[in-house]
């Protein structure tokens, strides 16, 4: 049997994705990984065996990258023009003056049965590796790390409004991509 370092060396890799993902910043997310597995070498007796060993090290790992967020937060809050200009686009394509859908969207099938599926997550994954940075980030921090509005309104410097507009985007551009990507190869 695998000794409990052995075990988080092997979760590394994982974390290490999971990292990237957050904070697109390989430097940043080597940092959190090893402060992670440095924080659970340190206190082995809280994993207890309580959950998986991946849950309890994924756990750890999002108050490090919220940290690590957090101290770089002007690095994260700059605005990114490009990615606004491109928001608006797709706005202008997907939906009606009237506020509606210019086309019905993809039948997603059962919502439930696709999150079973490990290669969804590895579509999701690409998907939001897509995302501009600024707008990754953003959705990451309230969706993925589950900040309330208020905290990254407060660590982004950004307004509410500005925040449901981004976040509305980055809804829209995951939506399009996991359209083209999953629902129009699989769709039910």
């Amino acid at each position: 049997m695998a000794t409990f370092e052995e075990q988080l060396v092997e979760h590394r890799s994982y974390l290490m994705r999971f990292a990237r993902l957050q904070l697109r910043n390989d430097a940043w997310a080597e940092d959190a990984v090893s402060e992670t597995l440095l924080a659970a070498l340190s206190k082995p007796q809280s994993f207890g065996n309580r959950s998986q060993l991946k849950t309890w090290l994924v756990g750890i790992l999002k108050h490090k990258v919220i940290d690590l967020l957090r101290s770089n937060a002007r690095t994260v809050a700059a605005t990114d023009a490009q990615a606004d200009e491109e928001g608006d686009e797709l706005d202008r394509l997907s939906f009606r003056a009237d506020g509606h859908f210019a086309e019905t969207p993809n039948d997603w099938g059962n919502p439930d049965q696709t999150l079973q599926q490990v290669q969804f997550f590895q579509v999701l994954d690409a998907c939001m590796e897509r995302l501009p940075p600024a707008l990754g980030r953003l959705f990451l921090m309230r969706e993925w790390l589950e900040l309330s509005s208020q905290e990254v309104c407060k660590e982004l410097s950004l307004t509410p409004t500005n925040l449901y507009v981004q976040l509305h985007r980055a809804r829209l551009r995951l939506q399009e991509c996991l359209n083209i990507h999953w629902f129009g190869k699989h769709g039910a």
